[in-house]
C-alpha cells in the first residue's frame, strides 16, 4: 500500500511512521507538483487540503482515503471526492491550544491598549493616561462549540468570564455556562462583551455575521474571527466598524486571502489584522500525524476510523 504526501514532512515524523508501519510504502513528496506523478498509485493521500483540484482526484485511480492535516476542508474539491467514494479524515482539534491562546492574547492586546503603549514607547512618551480595561468577569460568546471553542471557553474561565456557546444543535458542552442554537445567536449577541467566531465554512454558515448581527452587539463589544472568512460579510463589517457599532474587530481570516492591499480594513484604527496564523505551532505536524497513526492502524485492520472522519457531502 502506498501513502503519498504533498508537503514537507519533518524527518523525525518520517522515521517514526516508517518504523511504526514497516509494511506501508511512504512516498514523501514536498508539494502537489512533486506528488502528481505518483497520484495514480496512491491509496492514501496526506495533504493540507488547499492544493487539491478535481483533476488531481480524477488522476488518483486507486485513492481510497485522504488525510487532511488541517481542521478546514472547505478548499477541497469535496463534490468530486464524494462522487468517487473517497474517505476523508482531518486534524480537527490540533489547533485548539494555540488558537485559544491567540484569542486571549488578542483580547488582552485590545483591552490593555498594547498598540497605544507601543506607540508611546517609540515616541519616548511617559504617559499614565492610557485607559486600560480588565477582561476578568466579562461575558464571552463563542460561535462554534467544538474543540477550539471549548478551549477558548476554558481559558476564559481563568478570567472568571461567563461563557455562552452557539452551535447548530445548541447542545451543552464543557466549559460553557450556557449554550444556544444558531437561530438564537442574535438574541444572545447583546449579552456579550467579546464575540469569538470559530465557525467552519459551510453553506449553512456563509455570512452568518452581517449588519443584523453587528447591530445586535453593544458598541463596546469586541468581535474576533478566527473561524473562516466566508462566515462574515466583510463589507457589512467594515460599515459597522466605520460607524463604531462595535469597539474593535480582530481578524485572522478573510473572505479572500491574502487580504487585498487596498482593503479599508488595513487602515481602520479599530481593527487588528493577522495573516491566518492563529493555529500555527511547531507542534502542528506531530499532533496531526498522531491522529493519522491511529486512523492508519484502524484502516490496515479494516476497521472504522476512530478519529475525525468527515462527510465529504456535508463538508464536516
Amino acid at each position: 500500500m502506498k501513502v503519498l504526501t504533498t508537503f514537507k514532512t519533518k524527518a523525525v515524523i518520517k522515521e517514526d511512521m516508517e518504523k511504526s508501519f514497516p509494511k506501508v510504502e511512504f512516498l514523501w513528496k514536498e508539494s502537489i507538483d512533486e506528488a502528481e506523478p505518483e497520484l495514480h498509485e496512491a491509496e492514501v493521500l496526506i495533504t493540507y487540503g488547499v492544493d487539491l483540484t478535481e483533476e488531481h482526484i480524477e488522476k488518483a485511480n486507486k485513492l481510497k482515503w485522504i488525510m487532511v492535516v488541517s481542521a478546514g476542508v472547505d478548499d477541497m474539491p469535496l463534490e468530486k471526492v464524494a462522487e468517487k467514494g473517497i474517505s476523508v479524515t482531518n486534524a480537527r482539534g490540533i489547533s485548539a491550544g494555540p488558537m485559544g491562546e491567540y484569542a486571549i492574547a488578542m483580547l488582552l492586546q485590545v483591552e490593555r491598549k498594547a498598540k497605544e503603549l507601543y506607540e508611546k514607547e517609540k515616541a519616548h512618551e511617559w504617559s499614565r493616561a492610557v485607559k486600560m480595561v480588565e477582561i476578568s468577569g466579562k461575558t464571552m460568546l463563542i460561535a462554534g462549540t467544538g474543540a477550539i471553542g471549548q478551549e477558548v471557553a476554558r481559558l476564559a474561565k481563568a478570567f472568571r468570564m461567563r461563557t455562552i456557546g452557539i452551535s447548530k444543535s445548541g447542545r451543552a458542552k464543557e466549559n460553557f455556562d450556557e449554550t444556544y442554537t444558531i437561530e438564537e445567536l442574535n438574541i444572545q449577541l447583546g449579552n456579550a462583551d467579546y464575540v469569538i467566531n470559530v465557525l467552519p465554512a459551510t453553506t449553512e454558515t456563509e455570512k452568518v455575521f452581517g449588519t443584523e448581527q453587528f447591530d445586535a452587539m453593544h458598541n463596546e463589544a469586541i468581535f474576533l474571527n478566527m473561524g473562516r472568512g466566508t462566515t462574515v460579510d466583510e463589507k457589512e463589517l467594515i460599515d459597522a466598524l466605520k460607524q463604531e457599532k462595535i469597539q474593535h474587530a480582530i481578524l485572522d481570516v478573510m473572505e479572500e486571502e491574502p487580504l487585498n492591499e487596498q482593503s479599508p480594513l488595513w487602515s481602520l484604527e479599530n481593527t487588528t489584522i493577522t495573516p491566518h496564523l492563529s493555529g500555527i505551532s511547531r507542534h502542528y505536524q506531530p499532533r496531526g500525524f498522531e491522529i493519522f497513526k491511529k486512523n492508519l492502524d484502524a484502516y490496515l485492520k479494516n476497521e472504522e476510523f476512530p478519529l475525525n472522519q468527515i462527510d465529504a457531502r456535508k463538508g464536516y
